[in-house]
């Protein structure tokens, strides 16, 4: 009978004594950080560190001074080159608008032959507000018009399986650039034929700007009643445009003072009028026939 290695001659048991455990080549660092003195800090120690030595260093603290003062130049130079070119309170006037003034704006724009007094109200030599003014220009309408368009634009091109983000980013860059290139073909006019007048490029824009309105209604009524119905209501809100602009361009917007001027340049305000009224159904036909088929 063979004898197990631990058991000696006469069968006695020898316990053998373990050799020490070898010092590991790594620590563990499975269970986290050590709490021991001797171990990692605890999380976060290391970031609170960073942050207290960041604020109670000098050099930080200037640099971060230098940084808040250069950010403040900027903003100031900033606000102080856009009211250069914009002024923020003229724009604040053609937003100053209500419900009833929107509402009765909009009838006057479909159907402005029964309106009578189409002179501009001042007070103390300031124009009325267009809340308060029914004859006041405003951009309010003209920038929600435009929003309208190119909204409906999209419903169009959608309903006639045409849509495509490209087709409808054209549809509103091209109605932009038709109304700043009219605006500056009418500040051109009227430096040209030396008009005395207050008008503004705010003024002109918001003048220009009214045409989305029949723009709106003309496409809505091609898609509800065709072709036919398009080119009705085209030719219903183009002599309306027509109309409203010529009656506030000569009587609000050029004012009277600038109208007793001598007999030539009463002539050319009225051509450059003429002009402008006349401009608007090419670009409301211009800018919405592709849309109704």
């Amino acid at each position: 009978m063979a004898y197990h290695s631990g058991y000696g001659a006469h069968g006695s048991k020898h316990r053998t004594r373990a050799a020490p455990d070898s010092p590991p080549l790594f620590d563990d660092t499975s269970g986290g950080y050590s709490s021991h003195p001797g171990g990692y800090p605890a999380p976060g120690a290391d970031v609170a560190f960073s942050v207290n030595h960041l604020l109670g260093d000098p050099v930080a603290n200037m640099a971060m001074a230098y940084g808040s003062s250069i950010a403040s130049q900027g903003k100031d130079i900033v606000h102080k080159e856009l009211h250069r070119f914009v002024s923020v309170n003229k724009l604040k006037y053609f937003f100053a608008v209500d419900t009833a003034y929107v509402a009765k704006k909009l009838g006057l724009l479909v159907f402005p032959y029964t309106h009578q007094n189409w002179k501009m109200q001042y007070s103390h030599d300031v124009p009325l507000p267009p809340r308060k003014d029914l004859n006041a220009p405003d951009l309010y309408i003209p920038t929600m018009a435009f929003i309208t368009y190119v909204l409906l634009a999209g419903t169009a091109l959608g309903i006639q399986k045409r849509f495509s983000p490209e087709v409808l980013g054209l549809c509103a860059s091209t109605a932009l650039v038709w109304v700043f290139m009219e605006v500056l073909a009418l500040l051109l006019g009227l430096y040209l034929a030396t008009v005395r007048s207050e008008l503004s490029t705010f003024h002109l824009l918001a003048y220009s700007g009214y045409k989305y309105v029949g723009m709106i209604l003309s496409v809505i009524t091609g898609l509800l009643f065709g072709s036919d119905g398009y080119y009705v209501a085209l030719a219903w809100t183009s002599s309306a445009l027509m109309y409203f602009i010529v009656r506030s361009l000569r009587t609000a917007a050029l004012g009277p003072d600038s109208m007793g001027g001598p007999a030539p340049g009463q002539r050319l305000q009225l051509y450059l009028t003429l002009g402008a009224a006349a401009f608007q159904p090419l670009i409301i036909y211009w800018l919405t026939f592709h849309l109704v088929r």
